[in-house]
């Protein structure tokens, strides 16, 4: 089983806009409203997929009740901690560009955060991988995701931004997915290698940098690799990342070699790029894009975390 942890878990709602300008009135083309939030999203992928998961995090008020409905409409088993405030809204309008707002989300108190640690506690024992995705509400812990990725006796994947991911690092995370300005945050530098070069010292066993229609570039402990479609497929590419890191996550439960699960991964991100909604991806799609995926070592190992 793999376990994905949305703490700050969403109701996603998706506009149609082609056209879209700021200042202007424009009529929607159509509404697509989803449960969310990056490990919700994750779920969702590996769920279509075939693979066994469980969608865990915090939920509350009435936007929580539709995600969990949600997430069991579409049959993902969901296990949500419930909090009394209500659970975040994001809106995300797609136009020949994307262009997302994203809610605080919830105040969770110090009782509700121990009631979700017990749980993960409980969960974590059956999964063979841990995936631990997106922000953190207010009232949790800076240091969450450290703490989690202590507790869980599964690798952990971890797919965050500024502080949460900076301590983060901290709890050793087997693998870690920035996307390039998440790593630039994350490190203080702009520079690709010497970035991805800086998480690993800080904890990560292995960083997977997404980087848009460039693909992927990963440093493992096993050399570094660049991974890319050969070019780039149009779409909507909110949901990308988190269906890269459900390849991630499924290659790791399955043992795969760094090789095989990172083009497995970039042809998901491409799967999810045609899909107009976030954590929604056609599986039958995948076969003709897996042999689009170049792979090729990098020469220079400046991503290699210092001797």
């Amino acid at each position: 089983m793999i376990l994905t942890v949305t703490l700050n878990a969403a109701l996603d709602d998706t506009y149609e806009v082609p056209d879209a300008r700021l200042g202007a009135v424009h009529r929607v083309a159509a509404v697509h409203s989803r449960p969310g939030g990056k490990g919700v999203n994750v779920a969702r992928v590996l769920h279509a997929l075939g693979h066994e998961v469980v969608a865990a995090g915090l939920a509350g008020g009435h936007a929580g009740r539709r995600i969990e409905e949600g997430l069991g409409s579409l049959g993902v088993p969901a296990a949500f901690t419930p909090v009394a405030a209500e659970s975040r809204r994001t809106v995300t309008v797609v136009g020949a560009e994307a262009t997302m707002f994203c809610e605080p989300g919830p105040r969770v108190t110090g009782a509700e955060w121990a009631a979700f640690r017990a749980a993960f506690e409980s969960l974590a024992r059956d999964a063979a991988v841990v995936v631990l995705s997106g922000s953190l509400p207010p009232g949790v812990p800076p240091d969450a995701y450290a703490l989690l990725a202590r507790i869980a006796p599964a690798p952990v994947i971890l797919d965050a931004d500024g502080e949460a991911l900076r301590l983060g690092l901290a709890g050793g995370p087997g693998i870690v997915k920035p996307n390039a300005e998440e790593l630039a945050r994350a490190s203080g530098t702009g520079d690709t290698a010497a970035g991805i070069r800086a998480l690993r010292e800080a904890g990560a066993g292995a960083v997977v940098a997404s980087l848009g229609a460039d693909g992927v570039l990963a440093a493992t402990p096993d050399g570094v690799l660049r991974a890319a479609l050969d070019r780039p497929v149009p779409g909507n590419p909110t949901g990308a990342g988190d269906a890269l890191v459900a390849g991630l996550a499924a290659g790791l439960a399955a043992g795969l070699p760094w090789p095989d699960r990172l083009r497995r991964s970039v042809a998901l991100a491409a799967c999810a790029v045609r899909s107009p909604v976030a954590g929604e991806i056609d599986p039958a799609g995948l076969p003709a894009l897996l042999p689009r995926v170049t792979l090729r070592t990098e020469e220079n190992h400046a991503a290699r975390p210092h001797e």
